[in-house]
């Protein structure tokens, strides 16, 4: 079996840095000609774009995907429902996406970080629901990339009988992190992440520092999720007559990896391997109140841009880029830590992690790739 099915992580998922101007009409094109940082990707039409404004303090993580369509945006920094925002990513085109004038994503003279990931176009396949018992199957709809191992699954529940509810997320693989979000209601973000939940009654919070919540019943059900679908405790985790959006990931070996490793704190850090050279790393303690991270291959000082990786933001506030000296190396089959932090290198302290590839350590035809 090859190493990898993906030689080229690009074609699924790309980060962009861009400028912001404030007008209607911005487009913000990925691919060979305008990607920012270490890997030339391709032109590819994004289905999930989060932004962020790295310059200025008090902008919103912002959230958009091609299911929901356009203009609907959410943030990972607060609870609020689903915002149509008038101008702010207007089109989801075949090489990109375009911006309108609204401040959030597109704040004049400002710079931006875009994470994107391809899923399938914006075609959708329905669900529908059955059933109202224990273990139904609620309405929906996902569009999913099995080769990529994503989906973005809406879902409504119905006045209905508490217990598992089942979500179909069409992945044709066990997910392994599922980031769930109310969209007609002030709900908490709520995460499964296979390595937090261990037995089924705790979850985490992107507007949360503090570490997994665990409920008396089960939130997200481990022994109901499969390759076809998800259960969610209706108690706990959704509520009766609402709407909810999921970003479902599936590890793909050499291109995509959700883990758990444990500090040392200490300047020679831990080393995480996951297989490929990390674009994009995103962490959280599972003790203590320390927030998420989010580390990437384009943000970064010096010149050209190259390890230690530097700059860092956090889902959790709204806070521009901040930076400590020498946190950590991506490497070409992993990550390094470089710092003694609690926020990422605690001593003894168990983190979860969400890895996306720049590259594979080896390419589908077992050859070496990257040095690093």
């Amino acid at each position: 079996m090859a190493y990898t099915t993906i030689d080229d992580p690009s074609v699924y998922f790309q980060i962009g840095l861009y400028t912001g101007n404030g007008n209607n009409g911005k487009n913000i094109p990925l691919g060979s000609a305008n990607f920012t940082g270490e890997y030339v990707g391709q032109d590819i039409q994004p289905d999930f774009v989060w932004i962020k404004n790295t310059d200025t303090n008090g902008k919103d993580h912002g959230l958009w995907d091609s299911s929901r369509g356009t203009l609907k945006q959410i943030n990972t920094n607060n609870t609020q429902a689903e915002n149509n925002t008038a101008n702010s990513l207007t089109s989801f085109n075949s090489d990109g996406f375009t911006l309108g004038s609204d401040g959030g994503p597109n704040a004049a003279d400002d710079g931006h970080v875009a994470w994107v990931w391809k899923a399938n176009a914006g075609s959708k396949t329905s669900v529908s629901a059955t059933g109202t018992a224990h273990e139904s199957t609620m309405a929906g709809t996902h569009q999913a990339n099995t080769t990529a191992g994503f989906s973005i699954v809406e879902f409504s529940t119905a006045s209905e009988s508490a217990g598992d509810k089942l979500v179909t997320h069409g992945i044709g693989k066990i997910p392994e992190m599922i980031i769930t979000k109310e969209l007609d209601g002030t709900g908490d973000w709520l995460i499964h992440h296979k390595q937090a939940n261990t037995n089924d009654s705790k979850y985490l919070k992107f507007n949360a520092g503090a570490v997994s919540t665990t409920n008396s019943r089960n939130s997200f059900d481990t022994s109901n999720i499969t390759t076809t679908q998800f259960a969610v405790d209706r108690n706990n985790i959704v509520s009766d007559n609402k709407d909810y959006i999921a970003y479902c990931f599936a590890p793909i070996k050499g291109y995509s990896r959700f883990g758990i490793y444990r500090g040392n704190g200490s300047a020679d850090g831990t080393f995480v391997f996951t297989g490929f050279k990390p674009a994009f790393l995103m962490f959280k303690a599972l003790s203590g109140s320390e927030g998420w991270g989010i580390f990437d291959n384009v943000r970064n000082t010096g010149s050209p841009v190259g390890n230690p990786r530097d700059i860092y933001l956090q889902p959790n506030n709204n806070n521009a880029n901040s930076s400590e000296s020498d946190s950590v190396d991506f490497l070409s089959n992993g990550f390094k830590w470089r710092i003694d932090s609690g926020f990422r290198n605690g001593n003894g302290v168990d983190f979860i992690y969400m890895a996306f590839a720049e590259s594979p350590f080896t390419s589908s035809e077992g050859v070496p790739t990257t040095a690093g």
